[in-house]
C-alpha cells in the first residue's frame, strides 16, 4: 500500500520506491523479531530517521532526494498500522519507557488480518499493471533504480 500511497500523493515516477517499500518493511523487520513493537514502530524513531536523512545529505539534493523516501516509508507504515491508537508506543517515550503492543499486523483477527492482505494484494497488482511490470526491460528497470517509468505518469 505504501508504494501506492506514494504515488497517488506525489505521482513521481522519479522517487525510488524501493526505498519506500524498505521504509515501510523495517519496523516489523526489526521490532518483529524483539517480540513486537518496539522503537521503530514510534514516532520519534521516524522523526529522527527524516531529522539523520536531512542532515546526512545536507548540500546534496540529487541524494537527499533520493533517501527522502526511507522515512516516507516509515511514517506510513505508521500510519497504514494505525499505530496513533496505541499511545504509549507511538508516543514513545513521553507515556512511558515500556513497551507492550504486538506487532499490529499480527493483533487483529484472521479477519482483518484476510481484509488487509488482500488489500495489499491488490495494491500490487495495479502496480504491476499500472506500470506494465510484466515487461521483462520495463521490471529490470524498476529493480535496479527503484523508479517507475516516465511514461505513465499522465
Amino acid at each position: 500500500m505504501a508504494v501506492v500511497i506514494v504515488w497517488a500523493v506525489f505521482t513521481d515516477p522519479a522517487i525510488d520506491y524501493r526505498l519506500v517499500v524498505a521504509g515501510a518493511l523495517l519496523p516489523d523487520v526489526v521490532d518483529g523479531p524483539l517480540g513486537g513493537a518496539r522503537v521503530l514502530h514510534t514516532l520519534v524513531f521516524s522523526a529522527a530517521l527524516l531529522f539523520a536523512v536531512m542532515v546526512a545529505t545536507r548540500h546534496r539534493r540529487r541524494a537527499r532526494r533520493r533517501w527522502l523516501a526511507l522515512p516516507i516509508g516509515t511514517f506510513l507504515h505508521l500510519v497504514l498500522d494505525g499505530m496513533w491508537t496505541h499511545t504509549k508506543t507511538f508516543w514513545w517515550p513521553f507515556f512511558g519507557t515500556t513497551f507492550h503492543d504486538r506487532l499490529p499486523s499480527l493483533a487483529h483477527g484472521p479477519a482483518v488480518l484476510a481484509v488487509e492482505e488482500a488489500a495489499g494484494a491488490v495494491a500490487i497488482l495495479w502496480v504491476w499493471r499500472r506500470f506494465h511490470l510484466s515487461d521483462s526491460g520495463r521490471r529490470s528497470r524498476f529493480l535496479r533504480t527503484g523508479r517507475l517509468p516516465r511514461d505513465k505518469v499522465a
